[in-house]
C-alpha cells in the first residue's frame, strides 16, 4: 500500500489548551505546537497539564521537528517537558522563540535545546514535508499559520487567528500570501475553532485600547490591569495610555516581568524610559500617577492578582479607590475562581471592571464570519476543525458544511484519533495513546495514577488513619485500634465515631485465632471494614489509611 498522510491530534481537540498536532507521512513526522492546559479546581495540587507524547516517543527516530505557530503558553508551555524526552529541533517565529528561550532557561535539562527562528515566506524542508509560515493576526505579535506541502498535497494549519484590520502591531492576517500559497489547491485545512459558536466578527484590539485609555484617563486613584503575561499587544496599549495621561507603569508577576524585559529588548514593545517604573518607585508617587500591570486574570491560586486580592502579596495591597481592570475572559472552568477574586477585590474597596460589564477585553480568535472567510479563501478538499471543546469543533464543522464542504470530507476529531488521507480517500482509522499528563513540580503522572484520585478524596471527605497493633506471634490485636482523622468530622463527634469504629474493626479482625494474619491482608481488611462502617454511619467516603504495627 502506498504511503498516506496521517493526521494525529495529541492535544487541543475537545478541550481549550495543550495544543499539539502530529503530521506523519512515511518515515517523517512533524509536530505542530506543544502547549499546556492550566489546571481547574478538580485537579488539586497540579501545576500544569501537558499532552501525552507516548506515540512520539515510540517513533522518536522519525520526528523531524516541532513547529511553533505563536508564543502563547497553550502552544509552547509543554516544550520543557517534551524536550526532555525528544531530542528534536524547535522552529518558531522570532517573538515565540524569545519567549520559549526564557521558559527553557528555567529548566536545567532543556537549556541546550536546539531553537531556530523562522520568518514568514521562507520555506524549510523537514523530511518529505516543505513548510512555509505565513503571518496571522492574534493577541500576540508574530503569530503565524503553516502551509505544509506533503506528497499528497498542501495542508494549511491556521494556528490561532482572527481577521483584525487595525491590529496594534500594524500586521494584519496576510490574506494575500495565503491566497498565493493556496492557489493550486488545498488538500486539508486545520482551522482554529475556539470561537466558532460566536456570530459575526471579532472586534479589533483597538477597541480595547480605547477603553483602557478612558479608564486610565479618568480613574481618580491607581489603575491595576490584569492580563496574560504573553498578551504583549495589551501591554503596549497600557504603556501608550499611561504615557498619554502622565502615569508610570510598574509590572508584577515574574512571567510578566520577564516577558516585558525580553520584548522591550527585542523591539516588540516600545516605551519611553520615563514611563517604566519599579514597584519601589511607584510607592512614592500619588495614586493618580500610577498604573500597575499584573498577572492573574484567570484566578490562578499563586498569581499576583489573587494574592493582592486576598491581602497576601508582599509588595502590593489594594487601596480603597483603586480601579482594577481584568482584561481577559475566563477560560472555561476558571469562572468560579475569577469570580472569587473579583469579590475579594470589591471587599477591599476596589472598583473592578471586567469583560461582562465593560469592553476591556476582546479575544484573539476568529468568529463565524472570519472562519467562513478562511474556508472560502482556502477551499480545502478535507476539513478538520481544531483548537476547541467538542461543541466548538461541531459548530465549526457545521459552518464548513454550510459553505459546501461535504459531510464525508469534514472530520470532527478528538485527541488520539488518527485520520488517514490517501490519493482519493480519507478516513479515521485508528487511535493512539493520548490524554492529559499532570505536572506537579518536576514529577509527572498520567490519568491512571492514583495520586490525583487520592487528592480529590482528601479535598472532599478528608482522611482517616486506623492504627492496629498486632502480636506477631499469636496474630491477636493488642488492644482496641486507634483512629485519627483530619478534614473528616467535627471535633465534637470525633470521639464517639472513633470509639465505635475501633469496636467495629476489633469485632471484625480481633478474633483471628492462633495463626497470625499477614499484615498486608490485615491492613486491607481494616480498610474495608472501616470504609463500610463510616459510609453507613456518616454517608461520607474519607480516604482510609490503615497502619499495622507488629510487636
Amino acid at each position: 500500500m502506498a504511503p498516506h498522510l496521517k493526521v494525529i491530534p495529541l492535544g487541543g481537540l475537545g478541550e481549550i489548551g495543550k495544543n499539539m498536532m502530529a503530521l506523519e507521512f512515511g518515515d517523517d513526522i512533524v509536530v505542530i505546537d506543544a502547549g499546556v492546559l492550566f489546571p481547574a479546581e478538580d485537579t488539586p495540587g497540579v501545576d500544569l497539564i501537558i499532552p501525552d507524547i507516548t506515540y512520539l516517543k515510540e517513533n522518536r527516530d522519525r520526528v523531524r521537528a516541532i513547529l511553533i505557530t505563536h508564543g502563547h503558553e497553550d502552544h509552547t508551555g509543554a516544550l520543557p517537558f517534551v524536550l526532555r524526552e525528544l531530542d528534536v529541533p524547535v522552529y518558531a517565529p522570532r517573538l515565540a522563540a524569545g519567549l520559549i528561550e526564557v521558559k527553557l532557561k528555567e529548566h536545567r535539562d532543556t537549556r541546550d535545546a536546539q531553537l531556530e527562528v523562522v520568518e514568514p515566506g521562507e520555506p524549510m524542508d523537514f523530511g518529505c514535508f516543505r513548510v512555509e509560515w505565513f503571518r496571522v493576526c492574534h493577541s500576540i505579535p508574530d503569530a503565524m499559520g503553516l502551509a505544509i506541502q506533503t506528497p499528497l498535497g498542501l495542508v494549511i494549519h491556521t494556528g490561532d487567528f482572527k481577521v483584525d484590520h487595525t491590529p496594534v502591531d500594524g500586521r494584519p492576517t496576510d490574506l494575500s500570501s495565503l491566497a498565493a500559497l493556496t492557489g493550486d489547491g488545498v488538500l486539508l485545512l486545520l482551522s482554529d475553532s475556539t470561537y466558532a459558536e460566536v456570530p459575526g466578527y471579532t472586534p479589533s484590539e483597538r477597541v480595547v485600547g480605547e477603553a483602557l485609555d478612558r479608564v486610565i484617563a479618568t480613574a481618580h486613584g491607581r489603575v491595576l490591569v490584569a492580563s496574560f503575561a504573553s498578551l504583549i499587544s495589551r501591554v503596549q496599549l497600557v504603556l501608550d495610555a499611561a504615557r498619554r495621561h502622565g502615569r508610570r507603569v510598574a509590572f508584577v508577576g515574574r512571567s510578566l516581568v520577564d516577558n516585558v524585559n525580553m520584548t522591550l529588548k527585542m523591539g516588540y514593545l516600545s516605551a519611553p524610559p520615563e514611563v517604566m517604573a519599579t514597584l519601589r518607585e511607584v510607592r512614592d508617587l500619588p495614586p493618580e500617577e500610577v498604573v500597575i500591570m499584573t498577572t492573574g486574570s484567570q484566578g490562578e491560586p499563586t498569581s499576583a492578582l489573587v494574592r493582592i486580592a486576598s491581602g497576601e502579596h508582599r509588595d502590593v495591597s489594594i487601596i480603597p479607590g483603586d480601579t482594577v481592570v481584568i482584561s481577559a475572559t475566563p477560560i472555561p472552568g476558571n469562572e468560579t475562581v475569577v469570580s472569587k477574586t473579583i469579590d475579594n477585590l470589591l471587599r477591599k474597596g476596589a472598583h473592578v471592571l471586567h469583560d461582562r460589564i465593560a469592553l476591556v477585553h476582546v479575544h484573539g480568535h476568529a468568529s463565524q464570519e472570519e472562519l467562513k472567510l478562511m474556508i472560502n479563501l482556502v477551499k480545502p478538499r478535507y476539513f478538520v476543525p481544531v483548537h476547541g471543546e467538542y461543541r466548538h469543533l461541531k459548530a465549526h464543522a457545521a459552518l464548513a458544511g454550510a459553505l459546501g464542504i461535504a459531510p464525508g470530507n469534514s472530520f470532527v476529531m478528538e485527541d488520539g484519533d488518527v485520520l488517514e488521507i490517501g490519493p482519493d480517500w480519507a478516513e479515521v482509522t485508528d487511535r493512539v495513546t493520548a490524554g492529559p499528563v499532570f505536572v506537579d513540580g518536576r514529577r509527572t503522572w498520567g490519568m491512571m495514577n492514583g495520586v490525583l484520585r487520592d487528592r480529590r478524596l482528601l479535598s472532599q471527605d478528608g482522611i482517616v488513619v486506623i492504627v492496629v497493633t498486632q502480636d506477631a506471634r499469636t496474630g491477636h490485636l493488642l488492644g482496641l485500634p486507634e483512629m485519627v482523622s483530619s478534614g473528616f468530622i467535627d471535633l465534637e463527634e470525633q470521639g464517639e465515631i472513633a470509639d465505635l469504629t475501633a469496636q467495629v474493626v476489633m469485632d471484625a479482625v480481633g478474633g483471628n485465632g492462633s495463626q497470625p494474619l499477614d499484615s498486608a491482608f490485615l491492613a486491607e481488611r481494616v480498610k474495608e471494614v472501616t470504609a463500610g462502617f463510616l459510609r453507613e454511619r456518616t454517608g461520607r467516603r474519607p480516604m482510609i489509611v490503615p497502619v499495622v504495627k507488629e510487636v
